[in-house]
């Protein structure tokens, strides 16, 4: 019981607190989109998201509040985590030199072998296609050229 002791515990404070941060950031981006503008257009997709937020984040803090013991989940090693950050440092400094579409299915490659997959057919499949995919979704959306090093897919009108 330890940490969890009493009605509250740290963990409990803590989880509520992202969740009163996160419904204010919600409820003032909204505020501020309506002061902005009140168009339709403007506000056809910030207000139901605004409202659904909302009431996720009212809906948790009624749960959380009336469970008794928080759940716990098992906390990952800092041997688990640090290799993992220090990969994606690597991905997001090399991107630049090998270009998105090679570091991402290098990446990803590598975080699958790290997380145990060894079954190589899935691995190199599953990077090739989630590279091709990911880059062919930001080439099509940024309105600026993307550096990669193999694929080149052209988009005249910069977006989708």
């Amino acid at each position: 019981m330890g940490q969890y002791s009493g009605s509250f515990g740290k963990r409990r404070i803590a989880d509520l607190v992202v969740l009163l941060v996160l419904g204010i950031m919600a409820a003032f981006y909204c505020y501020d989109a309506i002061s902005a503008s009140t168009h339709i257009y403007n506000l056809i997709m910030v207000l139901p998201l605004t409202v659904l937020v909302l009431g996720l984040c009212i809906a948790q803090f009624v749960v959380a509040v009336r469970s008794g013991e928080p759940e716990t989940e098992p906390a990952e090693s800092v041997r688990e985590v640090v290799p993992v950050m220090l990969l994606f440092t690597a991905y997001v400094v090399s991107l630049d030199w090998l270009g998105f579409d090679v570091g991402t299915l290098l990446f990803m490659g590598v975080f699958l072998f790290m997380q145990g997959e060894r079954r190589w057919p899935w691995l190199i499949g599953y990077s090739i296609a989630f590279a091709f995919v990911l880059t062919f979704f930001f080439q099509q959306m940024l309105p600026y050229p993307m550096p990669t090093l193999i694929i080149e897919i052209t988009n005249p009108g910069g977006s989708l």
